[in-house]
């Protein structure tokens, strides 16, 4: 479950923190446009590198380091289908540029859990709510996704608690085959289901008592503006977005190639 520490708030005074949401929103959508863009290790490792001093300035390290632990699991098996894929389809040999290719789309499966890691953990959802009714989304499309980012902390703390509890009753949920281990989960997904159901009708229940929707035009409190602080960020996206199209574009059409980590080693691998 640290995999979701990785997209719970955490309210720090920091110069990311302060940013407008809708342009931390737009950094985080041309990060994974570019991150799709490319396929090679090089690229993918500078849009990692690009990001580590976003992370230190926004003060989550802790957090952050926390979501990427929980992701080792799913890199691996990301790693893993890739080579062997690779290795099938290539006469079952393996070579060194299969083991690049597939640590090429691991750091592409990083880059992205991390980018969406840096918007979850500085922006507060009444913020992110706000910016989409700025943006002039549907209310009740702004209430129900700010909503749904509230309840996945809450819904993987309270897994965690569960497991501690079937745990304590003797349950074993690392030992067995692969489908044991499956079995062992369903006391753990049918109480976690059954408190997701009681708590979205303590909600509707909440909602209703309030007159939810009673009001068409709302009113809020605090208006958000795009400061400089907002338009450094969103030129820094922009051109990155055009120097990755650019590189793809010079590839693809006039033969350049981007080199591989294998090619710049002193030795013939």
């Amino acid at each position: 479950m640290s995999l979701f520490e990785g997209f719970r708030f955490r309210t720090i005074t920091s110069p990311i923190h302060r940013l407008d949401p809708r342009g931390k929103f737009f950094y985080v959508c041309v990060m994974f446009v570019v991150a799709i863009l490319f396929s090679e290790l090089i690229p993918l490792l500078a849009l990692f590198f690009i990001q580590i001093p976003i992370i230190i300035v926004a003060k989550v390290q802790r957090q952050w380091a926390k979501s990427m632990r929980g992701a080792l699991y799913l890199a691996i098996f990301i790693f893993g289908t890739n080579l062997l894929t690779r290795y099938f389809f290539s006469g079952y040999t393996i070579t060194p540029l299969d083991f690049e290719y597939s640590a090429a789309m691991t750091l592409r499966f990083v880059v992205l859990i991390q980018s969406f890691s840096i918007f979850f953990l500085t922006t507060s959802p009444d913020h992110l709510g706000l910016a989409l009714e700025q943006s002039h989304f549907p209310y009740q499309f702004c209430f129900a996704f700010t909503t749904a980012v509230r309840f996945v902390p809450v819904l993987a703390d309270e897994a965690k608690t569960i497991m501690d509890a079937q745990k304590a009753r003797g349950l074993e949920l690392e030992k067995g085959n692969f489908m044991k281990r499956v079995k062992n989960y369903i006391p753990i997904l049918i109480p976690l289901i059954v408190g997701a159901i009681r708590r979205s009708l303590e909600l509707a229940e909440a909602m209703e008592s309030r007159a939810w929707g009673a009001v068409e035009k709302r009113t809020n409190l605090y208006v958000l503006k795009i400061e400089g602080r907002d338009l450094i960020l969103i030129s820094f996206s922009i051109a990155l977005l055009v120097t990755a199209i650019s590189v793809k574009v010079l590839t693809v059409y006039f033969g350049y190639t981007i080199p591989t980590i294998t090619s710049l080693l002193p030795i013939n691998l």
